[in-house]
């Protein structure tokens, strides 16, 4: 969501008045007690929270957003029992953070057990963490602190601060939607590629001849022929069904997270790839596609073309399994609904050609003759799903920091599988099952210029191009070992002067991206702006903020946005979710909003800066200013469009020339 930017006053209060009425606070807190017996007692945390927004579960695994968290002090008044308690929490799965996400909205209640040791006298003290979500954004974290007397007094709400944050953007219902329309649109590719592989395409004339023939009238061929379409279908949407039901949420959230499960991931894929390039044949047992042909003469009506089309999927398991198997891969890691639709696009893109020529039977004579083409598309297959599996054993290694697939290593093998796949498809590698190629088609030609060209273009990789194509599969830039290009920028000449100070303050451990110099105080960089007469780029991050890394990679990298930053500002970084503490002559604390802000650490201290100065609390935000400190432009948020991050930069500087 864009915030609404603020134009600076004069007059301080008029600043801080207007920038009010940017700062969201979706969620408020309330307390209260309930007496179970004379020595328990319920504590009632109740939030309520705006239409709109959501909060998260106590329960999210590490790499997720800040789950909503209880602290209490500890007393000898009182022990607690067990841990709070929370409500049956919606689920959906978010691609940004790729796992599953537990988080409720409306109003939800707390409720922590606690058993009384002295009953004259007692309040309970503590704060608990929370993160607040709208459908595209979230904003930091915050700790409400609390104070209940539960034997005595009245119950007494505390203060709220601004916490260190993990920032990011959450797509909500829409991101899911667009992941299931992706599986989707995965399962209907996939079920078109496993309609012309060997064993499935052959079969095409045959079964919808023998319908029209057996039955001796078009209309009731027709009718078989849909039967067998719905069968189909009927068949793969039970597997996608099945897989859904069997695991759940919570078990495909482990696949999608687990680093074991992608190794086994990638183990599998390669046995499919193996599997594809000639190396064995997966089947199914005999007797089982025996007793599915068997029950197909045997019954009658539907249920004796449904087992006909049970026998297809039997015998075009060594075709069709890689296939599904890959799909279902692919699908376990979107979501509990993603493996039940990607079954049906798969059996909707499969079963609609039977059903097609068995209605237009004239259609069959344009059908291409079955063919060595079709061992040709099964090696494509087992190319491809090489290549995929590596992204699985990618995961693995960097969950596990193992160091075993660097970017470099990763981007060697995708160069070497796709220059394999091109002198394939040329007829300069022959495979088991290949038949002889006595000359190249076009079409050959034509995805053999494709696999080359791609290799090609990974090949700058190796010495630090950023390869936006593949940034989505390829391991981060940092573990790359040798930079080429960050070598030629430490080492030529001519570099513009960006910085003051040698080493600037928190650099040891903060870092700005693509090797741009900086600050990471603000006070620092000021002094450093006036001494050398630039305007001051503020970028307000976070460590967790995935929209400021998107950024980052899509139009810092410009080579005319680098130009501007490097040459025209002095560039401070401000994270508002670093839990770095301050020294003790900086904690303070603040009133904001008619709030009390506690300012412990780093992140405290920009969070409530970028708030109380410019009446946001979203991340990325950039600002340009002056060396009075004024706005030189509106400020920017995320937009992946680099001319519209040019135009931002260029105004400020023309801004700050005519000051």
């Amino acid at each position: 969501m864009k915030l609404k930017n603020l134009l600076f006053s004069v007059v301080a209060l008029l600043l801080f008045c207007s920038s009010y009425a940017q700062i969201h606070e979706p969620v408020k807190w309330s307390f209260n007690k309930e007496k179970i017996s004379d020595s328990e007692y319920n504590l009632i945390f109740k939030a309520s929270i705006d239409e709109g927004w959501h909060l998260y579960s106590q329960f999210i695994e590490d790499g997720g957003p800040i789950p909503t968290s209880f602290s209490f002090t500890e007393s000898p008044d009182y022990q607690l029992i067990e841990t709070t308690i929370e409500p049956k929490s919606e689920e959906e799965w978010d691609p940004n953070f790729e796992m599953t996400l537990k988080y409720f909205s409306g109003e939800v209640t707390f409720v922590q057990a606690i058993k009384v040791l002295n009953s004259e006298a007692l309040t309970v003290e503590g704060s608990l963490e929370f993160m607040a979500c709208d459908n595209s954004q979230c904003l930091p974290p915050e700790i409400q602190e609390f104070k209940i007397n539960v034997i005595g007094g009245e119950i007494v709400e505390e203060l709220t601060e601004y916490a260190s944050t993990d920032v990011t953007t959450t797509s909500g219902e829409d991101g899911e939607k667009q992941s299931l329309w992706k599986i989707f649109l995965l399962g209907i590719v996939g079920g078109l590629i496993a309609l012309v592989t060997p064993c499935v395409w052959p079969m095409i004339p045959m079964t919808v001849s023998f319908f029209l023939k057996s039955s001796g009238d078009k209309k009731k061929g027709i009718k078989k022929a849909v039967y067998y379409g719905i069968s189909i279908i009927i068949i793969y949407v039970a597997l996608g069904l099945g897989i859904t039901l069997i695991f759940g949420a919570d078990a495909l959230n482990a696949l999608a997270t687990n680093p074991w499960f992608n190794v086994a991931f990638f183990v599998l894929l390669v046995v499919f790839a193996a599997s594809f390039l000639g190396a064995f044949e997966l089947t199914l047992p005999s007797k089982w596609v025996n007793k599915m042909d068997a029950k197909s003469e045997t019954s009658k009506g539907f249920f004796g073309v449904f087992f006909m089309a049970f026998t297809l999927v039997l015998v075009s398991f060594s075709c069709t399994g890689p296939i599904i198997g890959t799909l279902l891969v692919e699908a376990v890691v979107n979501g509990v609904m993603a493996p039940l639709v990607g079954m049906t696009g798969f059996a909707l893109a499969l079963a609609i050609p039977f059903t097609l020529f068995a209605i237009f039977p004239s259609w069959l004579s344009s059908m291409p003759k079955s063919g060595g083409w079709m061992n040709s598309v099964k090696v494509v297959l087992g190319f491809l799903e090489l290549a995929l599996g590596l992204k699985f054993l990618s995961v693995a290694d960097l969950t596990m920091h193992w160091g075993i697939l660097d970017r470099e290593t990763f981007l060697v093998l995708w160069i070497v599988i796709f220059a394999m796949l091109g002198f394939y498809l040329l007829g300069k590698l022959k495979l088991p099952h290949d038949s002889d190629l006595p000359h190249v088609s076009v079409g050959r030609l034509f995805m053999a210029l494709i696999s080359f060209a791609f290799a090609i273009y990974m090949i700058p990789g190796l010495w630090g191009a950023p390869l936006k194509a593949i940034s989505a599969f390829a391991p981060p830039m940092y573990t790359q070992d040798f930079n080429m290009i960050e070598v030629v920028r430490n080492n030529s000449g001519g570099k513009a002067e960006s910085i003051c100070a040698e080493k600037p303050k928190y650099s040891d451990f903060l870092h700005i991206p693509d090797g741009l110099e900086g600050y990471f105080d603000y006070d620092e960089a000021l002094e450093c702006a006036r001494a050398m007469n630039k305007p001051l780029f503020i970028d307000f991050t976070g460590h967790g903020c995935v929209n400021c890394r998107n950024m980052e990679a899509a139009v810092w990298i410009d080579p005319q946005v680098r130009k501007l930053l490097e040459e025209e500002y002095i560039i401070v970084e401000l994270y508002v979710d670093d839990k770095t503490p301050l020294e003790p002559n900086e904690v303070t604390t603040v009133e904001f909003a008619g709030k009390t802000k506690h300012i412990k650490t780093i992140g405290n201290k920009w969070s409530y800066y970028q708030a109380a100065k410019f009446g946001s609390n979203s991340q990325p935000y950039y600002v340009l200013m002056d060396t009075d400190e004024q706005l030189l432009t509106e400020p920017h948020v995320y937009d992946l469009d680099p001319e519209h991050f040019i135009d931002f930069l260029s105004k400020g500087v023309e801004e700050f020339k005519k000051r």
